[in-house]
């Protein structure tokens, strides 16, 4: 009877040992594992710590992100997976560029009616032909005289008279 309850002891001990001598999966192979996951996507990172991995990077969609937090939980000796990682925004769209709505000779023409005061200078300006400078008033009626005769249609006359 004691041989038997020293070898059920035995045996007790022996299976407790086995148990515990039940081998951990080092974080160093979960990031071999966790890295091999998240290759496809180039922006993505991940990085093992006490078991746990933490997701960075940029997705795409969210449904990447979802996908690859899902595929490191399935990792086994993957505790938890803590999601650092952003969802890509996308681009707006670049300005876009308007063109002149003003004819260039038409331009030029207004141009060569106003040279003989150098202060005034012609624009485009939101797409209206429009005239900046400073002025006397006798240069003002004279200016919009010439450029009323030139029948340009709508200008901006922003010259200020002095």
């Amino acid at each position: 009877m004691k041989k038997t309850f020293v070898m059920s002891a035995l045996a007790l001990a022996v299976s407790f040992g086995a148990i515990s001598c039940k081998k951990k999966v080092s974080d160093a192979d979960l990031q071999t594992q966790a890295t091999t996951v998240i290759t496809a996507n180039p922006t993505a990172t991940v990085e093992i710590k006490e078991g746990v991995a933490h997701l960075g990077g940029t997705f795409a969609t969210q449904a990447e992100k979802d996908a690859a937090i899902k595929s490191l939980k399935e990792i086994k000796g993957v505790k938890d997976v803590h999601d650092m990682a952003t969802i890509e925004v996308a681009p707006t769209a670049p300005p876009v560029e308007t063109t002149s709505a003003v004819d260039p000779a038409v331009q030029q023409k207004v141009q060569d009616a106003v040279k003989d005061f150098p202060s005034v200078k012609v624009e485009v300006v939101n797409g209206e032909l429009t005239l900046t400078g400073n002025v006397s008033s006798a240069q003002a009626r004279k200016i919009k005289e010439s450029v009323d005769a030139l029948k340009v249609g709508k200008y901006n006359n922003n010259l200020v008279v002095k």
